[in-house]
């Protein structure tokens, strides 16, 4: 079972801050990391999940209304860690740099970032454009798969960048097929891990990268852990966790 962070490591460090990404990029064995992109109002690219900065910082309203000098005077607490702020995404290259183009050698990538387009609520104009320039002028093409709900965003994604690995999203792993033959262009499946509602035989020769929910920080580990071998027994064959550490370390 190939294993990647949801938002980083996020039911230990605050999700999608640089402090989550450098613990979770720590992790001996961690096939990758998993975030969410948006854009602010003045068009630069934003790591956060949420469409609105309520729940993750101390600010109100949607991250499109902010600009990017706004957005970066919001707090996220982290206890006893340094305040951290929603990162963009050059920021979060930058302190991955060493391991997604493996300086050390030649033997490529040692560790991949899933990135989703959060465009499902607001559709952000020019977003597919502007990551798929600052990955090609950083030379990230092989470290990097792009992820979303929005099926029309990634065949525009495909007509930018042919060769890109794309991941399709759905609460259900049968929808996840169903829009990848549509012409959407992911080979790979990104479903609820709870939704897989197809045969393992059916899902046969295909990637399906199954994504958790369940705790985020600030609330504590529970010291239960996923039966990885059931979990493959169903045809996943990468799972994208809160908790990665716990099963690598």
């Amino acid at each position: 079972m190939k294993v990647w962070a949801h938002r980083g490591c996020s039911l230990r460090y605050p999700e999608n801050t640089l402090l989550a990404f450098e613990k979770a990029a720590a992790i001996k064995n961690l096939t990758g990391i998993e975030l969410d992109i948006q854009l602010t109002r003045d068009g630069e690219i934003v790591v956060i999940h949420d469409e609105r900065v309520d729940r993750t910082t101390e600010g109100q309203g949607y991250v499109r209304d902010y600009t990017l000098s706004q957005i970066r005077k919001l707090h996220i607490y982290a206890d006893d860690h340094p305040v951290q702020q929603i990162p963009t995404i050059a920021e979060v290259f930058d302190l991955l740099a060493p391991r997604l183009k493996n300086q050390m050698g030649d033997a490529g990538p040692t560790l991949k970032l899933n990135i989703e387009l959060k465009n499902s609520a607001w559709l952000y104009e020019g977003m597919e454009e502007k990551i798929v320039d600052l990955v090609q002028r950083r030379g990230l093409q092989d470290s990097v798969v792009f992820s979303s709900f929005y099926a029309r965003s990634l065949k525009k994604m495909k007509e930018l960048l042919p060769d890109m690995e794309l991941g399709i999203l759905d609460s259900r792993v049968s929808d996840c097929m169903y829009k990848s033959k549509g012409g959407c262009g992911a080979l790979a499946l990104h479903p609820f891990w709870k939704g897989i509602d197809l045969t393992a035989q059916e899902l046969e020769g295909y990637t399906v990268r199954a994504w958790m929910s369940g705790h985020l920080y600030p609330e504590r580990p529970t010291g239960t852990k996923l039966d990885f071998g059931s979990l493959e027994e169903r045809g996943i064959t990468d799972i994208i966790l809160n908790e990665p550490e716990a099963y690598l370390e």
